[in-house]
Parts: structure tokens; C-alpha cells; sequence
């Protein structure tokens, strides 16, 4: 079975800039309701169990948000050829990700209830902020979304069965999840509360630590009350979660501020403009760079401004100098540990940190299937040698301190091939030579390489020993860094 997408003439396409999802998009209420969504999807054990195993949210959530979003629009946009291209990408990487939570229950991210939760919940929450807000939308606008986001299921599932096919039927499927299959899980808490607490900065305001620390520190907590007030009552009775006095007003009057957004001049909030600014870089040649350039340095006179008047411990005092060359280059190691290789932020280096630089390299360069297989079995043959090589007490992982004891010896054959692999991926038309466009297809926001080698090209030798000393930790400042240890 599977769901028709055309419409009649006299009715508005279920995707494409005339759907209800693409007047939502650059809603500034849709920030709030996308983290409801988050945390209402994490609650589900299975999609809970995958989110800490396998998802990067925690350590670079600002790159996850901003790939969720370019896939979003791909799905929602109207060529129907790029909407099935996205939609066998995301098949491809859910295929990836299965295992066992911590009460040894199985799950599996193709698992076709626990995908109709994550669509239902990005309903729901978006009929939420609606009628929070003040502008709670008609039944047949109401009728019309839900149509949308069963054919964005359908999309990737071939069909929608598992969504109720009446929207009446669906808020009783809704609240028998709640009701019944929803925890407090681990996922769950981590996105309350550990996320909005440690919050890496995004790009466009990284080097400004006291700065973001205020913001942070007044906003993240406002973020997890309004959160919680505005989950479900039953979920929040059942997984136990504290509110905060006062959080349903402070809740209420959030998303009634977000809403007067609506009086703003069409086209003048675009949060994919806004997303991309986060994370350009300055150095980047992409146009907005030079605005981004100009608003870091008034931000960083605010961030002196801000040291001076109230300065934060663990600002001021960059710490004793390392005693020896020994112990600054284990430093260097352990810092690198942690922004590169640790993806999943649980402080071990094992596969799903590996499966997840492949996963944002094949994102990046929009591989077909079978470069992106290449590109994954290279990491995979790479996870097996750093496994051998460094996992010296045998748990099936590599730790920080494992890592630093053997950093000479990281660049082997297996990560030759991973290079050999994203430069045959990059090279787009097979010359053995990358240009500057395929150079930025790959980098896109931290492309500021000078390709003033003979032909303006990038060779695979160079390609190749440039990465292998990335990847080594030997080399920071780097193309890479963006690519792969942004927020």
C-alpha cells in the first residue's frame, strides 16, 4: 500500500512551499516544539535506546540540527526525486543502528512503530505550539498537516499504516503511547537536563567562553521548565519529572512571545539562513562570512565587557603550564579524544563514534549507496585496527587514556584507505585531482583552503597525508576541524 501525494487542483500539495509544514519552517515557535518532539520521541525506549548508543546530539548537536533541518527540507520540498533520494538515505542509516539498551531489551531504528512515534510526535507537537501560543489551528488546516506528515511516513516507509488513518483515531493513539509505552529514560533526562547544562557554543560564538556561559546559564534552565511544562501530563506524572513554580506561565508566555513573530515582514526569519550562520566559519569564502566576521568581534567586546564585570571561575585561569613536552602532547591527545573521535560523548572511542564521522561525511558529500558503503566499510576496517591496536584491556573499547598512550601509531592502512576513500568520493569526475568546487562540496562552511597548487587542484597524496594527520591528532586548525569536531 502507498499513499498518493497528488492533490487535487483546488487543494494545496501535501509537500512543497504551499504545505502547512513550510508555514511553520522558519516559525520561531517551531524551536520549542522541536525540542518537545525531541524529547517525547527519546522517551520511547527503543528510539531512547538508539539516541544514547548511536546520536551525537550531545557532543555536536548544533551539526545534528542543522542536518535534521537540510533533511527535513529534502523531504518536504517538491521534487519528488530529491524526496525519495533523502528518504533511501535515511532508510540506509536507521539500518545501521540496532543493539540492546540497558535492560537487555532489543531495539532497531527501522522499527516501523517506534518511526511512525518519531513523525506522530513532530505532529502533535506542532499542534501543540499552535494552541499554546495563543492561535490553536482549525480542523481543517488541523485534517490538512496530519495529512502531510502521514504521507512524509509514508514516504519513508513506503506506507502510513502505522499512524491511524483518521485524525480522530490519532489522539487516541497518541495518548495510549503516553499513557503506556513512554519511560523516563536515559535519552529523556539527558536532553532536560545534561544538554541545555552543557551546551557546547556554536561556531559563530566559540572563543567567547564567558559570554556563553551567562547566556547559558540563564537560558538553558528556562529551556527545561518550559520543556517539561508543556509534555503531557501523564508522561510527566508517570517518569516523575519535577516543574518548576511558576514554569506552565513562563511556558505559556514563551511560546505567546514566539508567536507575535507573526506580525515580523515575511522572509525575515529563515532558520536555515539562521542555522548556517551558527556554524560558518569566519575564514569561510561563503558571502555571509563577513557578517558573521563583523558580529564575532562586537560579541567578543561583549564577552570582555561581560569577564570584567562578572568574571566566571574557570574563565580567568588557564591553568598551570604543562610541565613537559610529554605531558602537553597527551593533552593535545586527549583534547582531540574528546572533540573527534568520542561522537556520542560517552567518553569511549568504539564504532558508533566511527559510524557517526561516516555518517556526517557521506551526509555532506550526499553519497549514492554504494560510495557510501565504501566509505563505511573503510571505518569499519579503521574501528578493527584501532580495536586491536589500542584496546589493551580487551572491553571492546578504546578509552582516552588508551588513545594518548599510542597516538604515533594511529595512522595505519586502514585509515590510508578511509582517505583514499572520501578523496575518490570528492573527486566527483574521476580526475585524480579535487578543485575548488568539489573541495567545497566537501567542506561547504569551512572551506577556506587556498588551492594555489598547478591547476588549482588537490592531489590524492596531499588529500591523503593531510588527513591522516587529522586524524592522528596531529594537526589542528584544519579544514577538518568543522567538518568533524564542530558543535
Amino acid at each position: 500500500m502507498t499513499t498518493e501525494t497528488t492533490e487535487p487542483a483546488d487543494e494545496a500539495p501535501l509537500f512543497g512551499p504551499e504545505s502547512q509544514f513550510s508555514a511553520f519552517f522558519d516559525d520561531p515557535r517551531w524551536a520549542l516544539a522541536m525540542i518537545r518532539a525531541t524529547v517525547l520521541e527519546a522517551a520511547h525506549p527503543q528510539i531512547g535506546a538508539a539516541l544514547v548508543d548511536n546520536s551525537t546530539f550531545v557532543t555536536h548537536p548544533w551539526r545534528r540540527l542543522r542536518n535534521t533541518f537540510l533533511s527535513m527540507r529534502r523531504m518536504f520540498g517538491t521534487d519528488p526525486a530529491v524526496r525519495e533520494r533523502e528518504a533511501a538515505r535515511l532508510n540506509r542509516l536507521h539500518a545501521r543502528m540496532s543493539g540492546s539498551d540497558s535492560h537487555g531489551r532489543a531495539y532497531d531504528a527501522t522499527d516501523r512503530a517506534a518511526r511512525a512515534w518519531v513523525v506522530a510526535t513532530l505532529f502533535e507537537s506542532a499542534v501543540t505550539m499552535c494552541r499554546l501560543s495563543g492561535q490553536p489551528l482549525d480542523q481543517d488546516t488541523m485534517e490538512r498537516m496530519y495529512a502531510e506528515y502521514r504521507a512524509f511516513l509514508a514516504a519513508l516507509d513506503g506506507d502510513a499504516a502505522e499512524l491511524p488513518e483518521e485524525l480522530a483515531d490519532f489522539w487516541r493513539y497518541f495518548d495510549r503511547i503516553v499513557e503506556n509505552e513512554l519511560e523516563n529514560t536515559e535519552a529523556a533526562r539527558v536532553i532536560l537536563y545534561r544538554l541545555f547544562d552543557h551546551l557546547p557554543a556554536p561556531a559563530l560564538l566559540d572563543g567567547m567562553p564567558t559570554l556563553w556561559a551567562a547566556g547559558r546559564a540563564v537560558v538553558g534552565p528556562l529551556l527545561g521548565a518550559i520543556t517539561v511544562a508543556s509534555l503531557p501530563e501523564p508522561y510527566r506524572r508517570r517518569a516523575g519529572l519535577p516543574e518548576m513554580p511558576g514554569a506552565p506561565t513562563l511556558m505559556q508566555g514563551a511560546y505567546l512571545a514566539a508567536g507575535l513573530a507573526r506580525f515580523l515582514p515575511e522572509g525575515w526569519i529563515n532558520a536555515e539562513t539562521i542555522i548556517e550562520a551558527l556554524s560558518l566559519a569566519p575564514d569561510s569564502d561563503d558571502p555571509r562570512a563577513r557578517t558573521v566576521t563583523a558580529l564575532r568581534a562586537r560579541m567578543r567586546k561583549a564577552s570582555a565587557l561581560l569577564r570584567l564585570l562578572t568574571p566566571l571561575s574557570g574563565d580567568t585561569d588557564p591553568g598551570p603550564a604543562p610541565s613537559t613536552a610529554t605531558e602537553e602532547n597527551r593533552r593535545s591527545s586527549e583534547e582531540f579524544f574528546r572533540r573527534v573521535l568520542d561522537q556520542t560523548g560517552d567518553g569511549h572511542l568504539d564504532w558508533p563514534d566511527l559510524a557517526a564521522m561516516a555518517r556526517e561525511l557521506a551526509t555532506r558529500l550526499d553519497l549514492d549507496e554504494p560510495e557510501e558503503t565504501q566509505l563505511y566499510d573503510a571505518f569499519a576496517a579503521w574501528w578493527r585496527e584501532l580495536q586491536a591496536a589500542l584496546d589493551t584491556d580487551g572491553d571492546g573499547r578504546v578509552s582516552a587514556e588508551e588513545y594518548a598512550a599510542a597516538v604515533p601509531s594511529l595512522a595505519g592502512p586502514a585509515l590510508i584507505r578511509v582517505a583514499e576513500v572520501l578523496f575518490d568520493a570528492t573527486d566527483k569526475d574521476r580526475n585524480g585531482s579535487i578543485d575548488a568546487d568539489e573541495y567545497r562540496t566537501l567542506f561547504r562552511t569551512a572551506f577556506h583552503r587556498d588551492l594555489t597548487t598547478p591547476g588549482g587542484g588537490y592531489g590524492r597524496s596531499a588529500f591523503v597525508g593531510d588527513f591522516l594527520s587529522f586524524m592522528a591528532g596531529r594537526r589542528t586548525g584544519t579544514a577538518y576541524d568543522p567538518l568533524l569536531a564542530d558543535a
